[in-house]
């Protein structure tokens, strides 16, 4: 087990059994998450105390590879994570009014999005809550590298990354707990963003146990029938379906859900799903976020040209729909959305599209 998998009074637990006084605990946890340091950092504890600790409760956060772009201001890094060894990325993005750090909750995903290079991978393993909530450790070490036209410290936390959150639902809420912890990172929970392709019991039981934690959802078509093709996951919850828990998670937490839209050439950036859109957004009160696709290996479409973009959102807010046209950030470095993908992949050829969609929401 790694040490970012105990709350405050497991840590606690755990020295006290060693003999050591309840305020070490505490010493030790504002040390993992508010300062973000190694245990060899951690010079206010005695050394034999950070021998033990690093001997029996190992960190479990392993940088591989780091990549950088946009002058610096967007960084990737490749990590090993627990016990069991699970790798990931994760990227960090720097703005001049914030410092974003984009999560993974699953090694690859078994969503079946064709164009996205996790779900190209099929699924690998889930991490633990731990093990998600580490990346903003990592991210809070990192971001001090970031431009100094930056903040240089993680404000904001979206679970964008690699995997389905809502699919690894316990791991997902229990990483977020980690991150809301006034004792630990003590993040406010509007500065983090949950997104999922559809995941219907899951939306639910966000809202009740995060309600204050915002949602973004992978939409990319507004029927059925091209929805079952781009994202598998609506043959288990149709758009009906999803439509009426985003509309319930809205009417228990009264946040505005985000759509993301990847605008794809030829496939999902006509007039008429724009016009299938506009009334889906308007009854969930919701901000759609279009996308430019982002190339990935395994997908041969092409990202919609800049006009359609701008024809499409025209008529989005012709319709009374508030728009946002994404920013592509770390492209060259394969870290913008739907580019992360694991180097380490037995087969990458493997496409999981007629493979089953695990759900764990308990």
């Amino acid at each position: 087990m790694s040490v970012y998998d105990l709350d405050l009074e497991q840590l606690t637990g755990r020295l006290l059994g060693w003999g050591e006084p309840a305020y070490r605990a505490r010493q030790v946890y504002a040390g993992l998450w508010r300062q973000a340091r190694p245990y060899e950092d951690m010079t206010d504890l005695p050394k034999e105390l950070r021998a033990q600790l690093a001997g029996e409760l190992p960190e479990g956060l392993e940088v591989l590879t780091e990549r950088e772009a946009d002058r610096g201001a967007t960084r990737k890094a490749l990590l090993r994570l627990g016990e069991k060894g699970h790798v990931i990325e994760t990227v960090l993005m720097g703005y001049r009014d914030r410092v974003t750090v984009c999560v993974s909750t699953q090694a690859g995903c078994a969503m079946g999005c064709g164009f996205c290079a996790t779900g190209q991978m099929g699924l690998q393993n889930n991490l633990t809550g731990g093990e998600v909530a580490a990346q903003v450790v990592w991210a809070a070490r990192a971001a001090v590298r970031l431009p100094a036209s930056t903040p240089r410290r993680v404000t904001n936390v979206v679970f964008m990354g690699m995997g389905e959150p809502l699919a690894n639902y316990r791991a997902t809420r229990d990483a977020v707990s980690r991150l809301l912890d006034p004792d630990g990172m003590n993040l406010g929970a509007r500065h983090v963003t949950v997104s999922t392709v559809g995941v219907v019991p899951g939306i639910r039981r966000l809202a009740t146990d995060h309600p204050q934690v915002g949602l973004a959802v992978s939409f990319h078509a507004a029927d059925d029938e091209l929805r079952n093709e781009l994202v598998p996951a609506n043959r288990l919850w149709p758009l009906d379906q999803l439509e009426a828990a985003i509309a319930d998670w809205r009417e228990r937490t009264h946040r505005r859900p985000s759509i993301e839209w990847a605008m794809i050439d030829g496939v999902n950036d006509s007039d008429r799903q724009a016009e299938l859109l506009s009334p889906i957004a308007r009854r969930l009160h919701a901000h759609v976020n279009l996308i430019p696709l982002n190339p990935t290996p395994g997908w041969p479409s092409q990202p919609s040209p800049r006009a359609r973009i701008g024809s499409f959102a025209s008529l989005l807010r012709a319709a009374g729909v508030p728009v946002t046209v994404r920013d592509t950030r770390g492209r060259e470095i394969d870290a913008a959305c739907g580019q992360l993908r694991s180097k380490f992949v037995a087969d990458p050829a493997r496409h999981p599209c007629r493979r089953p969609i695990p759900v764990q929401v308990r």
